[in-house]
């Protein structure tokens, strides 16, 4: 991926991972638009960092979704990268009935994405450079048991992004996955901002956007405190399993 010169979707782009991105590709001199639910937000956004435009888009509406790809596109023909980073992480106890939270979960993480890809890859396949990022998570590779529904939607987000780089392989067209792990933003809520256990945000936008930067074909996104999940396979992965979500309840 170019690290300036673009036209850049960011879905999420109103808080968390998604503002710092947004912030950092528009410090080097990147087009970026964020979009999201709340346009107050986006709004306050954007009027911290001139020239950044906004869109609202409610990721879980199928017809909303089309409505702002043909909206976004009619405004910024130039577009060539989009960042899918809308997503929302809840817990669940599955000893309990919680579909309506399995739902818009899939629909936010999953569905969602898959829908806006589909909406606006005919427009970036005309592009002479263009790129598709998805945000996925460590937790695609080795689930959070009290996230059941969140760290399936991560993994099966996963799995199509390694199927849509493949049949985009002879397009002009890259695909990128970003994988990140715990982090300091607010996605379970204001606890999170503030717990040592996770990555310091602006630690992590550095290493991220230091990879963008000097690895531009990298087709993964990893800093190095997510790659012991991405990896897991590689070594006594029920140990590391039960590990794992032991250190969480005990937090």
């Amino acid at each position: 991926m170019k690290s300036t010169g673009n036209s850049i979707l960011i879905t999420g782009g109103g808080s968390g991972i998604g503002r710092a991105f947004a912030e950092s590709f528009h410090a080097l001199g990147n087009k970026v638009i964020i979009a999201g639910r709340r346009h107050s937000v986006l709004d306050e956004v954007s009027r911290a960092n001139p020239g950044m435009a906004s869109l609202v888009l409610d990721i879980e509406d199928p017809q909303a979704i089309r409505r702002f790809a043909t909206e976004l596109i009619a405004k910024h023909p130039a577009l060539n990268a989009v960042f899918h980073n809308a997503g929302i992480m809840k817990m669940e106890n599955l000893l309990e009935a919680q579909g309506d939270v399995a739902e818009a979960t899939i629909a936010t993480n999953l569905l969602g994405t898959i829908r806006l890809n589909n909406a606006l890859l005919p427009h970036l396949l005309q592009q002479k450079n263009a790129t598709i990022v998805t945000v996925t998570s460590g937790l695609a590779f080795i689930p959070l048991a009290p996230f059941p529904t969140y760290c399936a939607t991560k993994a099966a987000l996963h799995s199509y992004t390694e199927s849509l780089r493949y049949q985009l392989r002879d397009t002009s067209v890259q695909v990128l996955e970003l994988a990140p792990p715990y982090v300091q933003t607010e996605l379970m809520g204001s606890r999170q901002a503030i717990d040592p256990n996770a990555m310091p945000l602006k630690e992590f936008i550095a290493e991220s956007m230091q990879i963008f930067t000097q690895s531009p074909s990298a087709p993964e996104i990893l800093v190095e405190r997510v790659k012991p999940l991405r990896f897991a396979q590689r070594g006594d992965y029920d140990a590391f399993f039960k590990k794992f979500n032991s250190s969480f309840a005990t937090h």
